[in-house]
């Protein structure tokens, strides 16, 4: 628990510790600690110490949850795209009904999608659990996670090649 003032404490120090004590102004006993042997701190949290990178900017969301949601989002779409081709051949009435409601609604939100799929009429919710279902099948069994990571790094390599030719070619 912190006293009023930064870097003192009313935990008391453990006994091997360089830590210094006193009374604050209102009263309250506090154990100072040197400035070198405080916690890192960056920026007003403290900084990780561990092999992973902090990212800003995700507004409290980590990298991966955003990834995973953006490819929650393509899974969405590639079912509705799978669906749609089996539909054509064997009913289309469910497939003209479905492309109207494509092109009523957006498939930016998959989750959403779904969700106004469903709430349009039963004929169209047996046909939401059929791209959710089409979806979980894809993400789990079809879907090559090795690969992504492979093309992912592959077109990282190609960016930072492309621009160390560029820059070799503006020195020369």
């Amino acid at each position: 628990m912190k006293c009023c003032c930064l870097g003192i404490s009313n935990v008391p120090p453990s006994s091997n510790s360089s830590v210094l004590t006193g009374k604050c102004r209102f009263g309250f006993h506090y154990y100072y600690s040197p400035p070198n042997k405080r916690p890192m701190r960056f920026h007003g949290f403290h900084a990780l110490r561990c092999h992973k990178m902090y990212v800003p900017g995700f507004g409290g969301a980590s990298p991966e949850s955003k990834a995973a949601r953006n490819l929650q989002d393509f899974f969405t779409y590639a079912a509705v795209r799978i669906v749609l081709a089996q539909l054509e051949s064997y009913n289309p009435e469910a497939y003209q009904e479905l492309t109207e409601f494509i092109s009523h609604n957006s498939l930016n939100d998959g989750d959403m999608f779904c969700r106004r799929l469903m709430r349009e009429s039963p004929r169209h919710k047996s046909l939401a659990l059929r791209i959710l279902e089409v979806r979980s099948a894809y993400s789990k069994k079809d879907f090559e996670w090795d690969n992504l990571k492979k093309l992912a790094f592959k077109v990282s390599m190609e960016l930072q090649r492309d621009s160390l030719k560029t820059a070799f070619l503006v020195i020369c």
